[in-house]
């Protein structure tokens, strides 16, 4: 780093991303702000500045060693690579820079006393990390797959036996299934499919892919569950929606044999059920008549790019967020906001170029079976970019943030 952009920080101040240090602190604080930055975005950490911005410069002679061996070696785990330099300010004084990326195996820890704690960083400071902000940080590292956890107060029964026969033996082929009396027979068989999850002082629970995938009502006991389906007037919101309601239901639909072959819809799920909802609002009465009088609707926006783009938003969402996915059309865009930042070191531009990470492997692995999900794993690139850019000539807006991945579709 040159003498001018260290200089340039350092009149900036302390964000998200700097942290000012003395070189006399003890080896657990460094530790500790190394960690919260590698749990979040990454960052600089300027040793030999303090609080203030004044630069008091580095007295230690061993500083690099002490950083590199005693704090990175001993004290934060997992390994971080990071680099480090030197920068000279004047002829007194010395600036040691401690670079570090995002981390990619969090969450990150400070191991100190036979204690593991872990920190994030919220603005300047750091702190120590609450038990939602640890899940989500389990989540993101790929130690915690939050779709297999239990609901409580959920069983067998909360789950629909009629599309779990019909997925288990139409699309996955398996004719050995239990009887419908079968209580712990089906529970064994969920047990092991991930469905629902054992416990030592009763009955298995649903997990929550089980849940969502299958349940009767899952908002009932997963409130996070289903999806908030809104549509104004304008061009933001206000007061007074058109259309404002929480659609709620399994993931997939229930199918039927159908007289010629191949199966036809007997129940919707919740796919369907929100693009039924928004039809009245996304579709446009075409000015001539067909053959049998009639006018048809066509739609503003590709149905399978909108289908793609709400099947992405709940297979790869963040159970750790206590909010549904939010859908809503405005007069010159629809936006679909997922909850949750993209796992690990996925990012918009990644996703574009067709690069896979799923949060939620079983619950994308049963969509894929279902067909709602593109074997391949590249609905944007494949699907939702090119069918918007045939239909209207624009191009999908990806939004990403530490909150939500925002999807927004635009209407010429």
């Amino acid at each position: 780093m040159i003498r001018s952009r260290l200089l340039e920080l350092i009149a900036n101040g302390e964000n998200s991303g700097i942290e000012f240090k003395r070189d006399d602190l003890r080896p657990e604080q460094l530790a500790k702000e190394i960690v919260a930055l590698a749990n979040f975005q990454g960052g600089h950490i300027l040793i030999g500045v303090n609080d203030d911005g004044s630069i008091p410069g580095i007295q230690r002679h061993d500083l690099e060693e002490w950083v590199m061996d005693t704090v990175f070696g001993r004290y934060v785990h997992p390994m971080i690579l990071p680099f480090y330099e030197e920068v000279q300010i004047d002829d007194q004084s010395r600036v040691a820079i401690v670079s570090l990326s995002q981390g990619v195996t969090k969450p990150y820890v400070v191991r100190n006393q036979g204690r593991e704690d872990i920190y994030i960083r919220a603005g300047s400071t750091s702190r120590l990390a609450t038990r939602e902000q640890q899940a989500r940080l389990y989540a993101l590292g790929g130690m915690l797959h939050t779709e297999l956890l239990p609901v409580p107060g959920s069983g067998l029964g909360h789950l629909s036996l009629e599309r779990l026969k019909e997925y288990l033996s139409t699309i996955v082929g398996d004719d050995t299934l239990p009887t419908d009396k079968d209580q712990e027979g089906w529970e064994r068989r969920l047990l092991g499919l991930g469905f629902m999850v054992g416990r030592e002082d009763g009955p298995p629970l649903c997990s929550i892919a089980g849940l969502v995938l299958f349940g009767h009502a899952p908002r009932r006991l997963l409130f996070q569950a289903g999806i908030r389906w809104m549509a104004f007037e304008g061009n933001s919101k206000s007061y007074k929606a058109l259309d404002d309601r929480l659609i709620d239901g399994p993931f997939v639909a229930l199918g039927r044999a159908s007289q010629h072959g191949g199966r036809s819809v007997a129940e919707s799920g919740l796919i369907e059920g929100v693009v039924d909802a928004m039809r009245p609002f996304l579709t446009e009465e075409s000015a001539e008549m067909d053959t049998s009088m009639r006018r048809e609707h066509r739609w503003l926006y590709p149905v399978e790019a909108l289908r793609e783009v709400i099947v992405n938003a709940i297979a790869h969402r963040d159970w750790t967020r206590q909010e549904e996915i939010e859908i809503v059309r405005y007069m010159d865009r629809l936006e679909v906001l997922s909850p949750g930042a993209l796992q690990n070191s996925m990012t918009v531009e990644k996703m574009i170029a067709g690069q896979r990470s799923p949060r939620n492997p079983l619950i994308v692995e049963v969509l894929r079976d279902y067909g709602y999900v593109d074997a391949r794993g590249m609905g944007v690139r494949n699907k939702i970019i090119p069918l918007l850019r045939e239909c209207n000539g624009t191009e999908p807006e990806f939004i990403a943030t530490d909150d939500h991945l925002r999807v927004s579709l635009r209407i010429v």
